[in-house]
């Protein structure tokens, strides 16, 4: 992993325990430029825009994370959960549809 790349994931960390969350998305997209396949970065910037209350952003980097690591079921989960939370701040019925396509996806059906 590359060191500088770990250093802007601290320094978004950091930011978001701040509540500076604009900062902190900022921080892991400088990230994202160097390594593109970081996943742990779109984990994080899907609960930065779900504090930000943007649901569409938020299920948009949980959704990545799932693309580049398809085998690793922590993301799935997240997956569900974002669609989930993005569920109960819109009220939009096609995230408890998406929400439980992740869930059973996550547990191998």
């Amino acid at each position: 992993m590359n060191e500088q790349v770990l250093a802007l994931e601290q320094e978004s960390d950091q930011l978001k325990v701040e509540g500076k969350y604009p900062e902190a998305i900022a921080k892991l997209q400088e990230a994202l430029n160097i390594d593109p396949s970081f996943a742990r970065a779109h984990l994080a910037l899907s609960v930065l825009y779900h504090k930000m209350e943007d649901y569409a952003k938020s299920c948009e980097h949980a959704e990545k994370a799932v693309e580049l690591e398809p085998n690793d079921p922590f993301n799935m989960a997240a997956l569900s959960v974002t669609y989930q939370r993005a569920f109960e701040g819109t009220r939009d019925p096609i995230y408890i549809q998406k929400a439980e396509e992740a869930l059973a996806r996550s547990h191998g059906h």
